[in-house]
């Protein structure tokens, strides 16, 4: 993503920057501090496409967005291009990602080569569509595993396709990002990392959701696991406690943001550890004003 550094913009990057050691941090508000934060080249607030609660055209829907204090979208894929840039102009809101909307459907490790062709030609559409927001990063979960397909199959089919696709993303300037997810797939930091090092580019990193590995381990370990392989973040809470007393897992997604499991001031700790400096994007149920201000306190912790 490109932005210009204007003599207005060092003037008010300046102007935080002092406004911060005169008065010292914990004297401001979760707002103050994330606009500060924001504005001396930080966390930004973005929000996934699929996730916002408010129907209309892609331009009614950005200017919800924007109005609500986020600063990006991450959009899904295989949308009309124009209509997407012209309600990116209009409200100035950045595409910070795209999330592929094919993957699940037809993913890269399914047992029927025709269906893993038809996921990597989803694949470069969404390279392609990154490419034209001027997105630095696509979503990609890269294959699932259940009966028909093993762990090593989904493995070595997933990979052999992303390397297909990776001179298409270096020509694009747009990174893969491999998301963790109920896939069956990788549950451990360790797998990531392997993964990772397998493909061994650097047109490929990780797109961390931060509530989807609760059920698996601990968030803070993956992103130190992880480092600076991390291109995009989740934002995203998880109750374990919820989903015991309902019996069911997925029911453990069904609690407000900063409401859940997730030690916030410790994975921020742990993002600033490893120098991550992009977007926070929400996936998350709720109000576009709810979850903007939850994610000014937890760019604020």
């Amino acid at each position: 993503m490109k932005t210009a550094q204007t003599r207005r913009d060092f003037l008010k990057r300046g102007s935080a920057t002092l406004a911060l050691a005169a008065v010292g941090s914990q004297l401001l508000s979760a707002e103050e501090k994330t606009a500060a934060a924001i504005t001396t080249g930080a966390l930004k607030k973005g929000i996934m496409w699929d996730t916002i609660d408010v129907k209309g055209s892609v331009l009614a829907r950005m200017k919800a967005v924007k109005a609500a204090g986020f600063h990006g979208v991450e959009m899904a894929s295989h949308l009309d291009q124009t209509e997407v840039l012209r309600a990116r102009d209009e409200t100035g809101l950045e595409i910070t990602s795209v999330c592929g909307a094919k993957h699940w459907d037809k993913p890269l490790s399914h047992p029927d080569p025709k269906v893993r062709a038809e996921g990597f030609e989803a694949l470069k559409q969404t390279l392609r569509d990154a490419h034209a927001y001027g997105a630095g990063s696509v979503l990609l979960v890269p294959g699932v595993v259940n009966k028909e397909v093993s762990f090593e199959e989904c493995s070595q089919r997933s990979i052999e396709q992303i390397r297909l696709a990776l001179p298409l993303a270096q020509e694009s300037g747009v990174k893969i990002s491999i998301e963790n997810v109920w896939n069956n797939f990788i549950t451990m930091e360790t797998q990531a990392v392997r993964y990772l090092d397998e493909l061994n580019s650097p047109w490929v990193g990780w797109h961390f959701d931060c509530g989807n590995i609760i059920r698996y381990g601990d968030p803070i370990e993956w992103i130190r696991k992880l480092g600076q392989r991390i291109n995009r973040v989740h934002v995203k809470e998880y109750s374990r406690d919820l989903a015991m007393r309902n019996g069911d897992v997925w029911k453990g997604f069904g609690v407000p943001l900063l409401e859940g499991a997730n030690n916030w001031s410790g994975i921020m700790k742990a993002l600033h550890e490893t120098g991550y400096g992009s977007y926070l994007i929400t996936e998350q149920g709720g109000g576009l004003e709810v979850l903007s201000r939850a994610l000014d306190k937890i760019i604020a912790t």
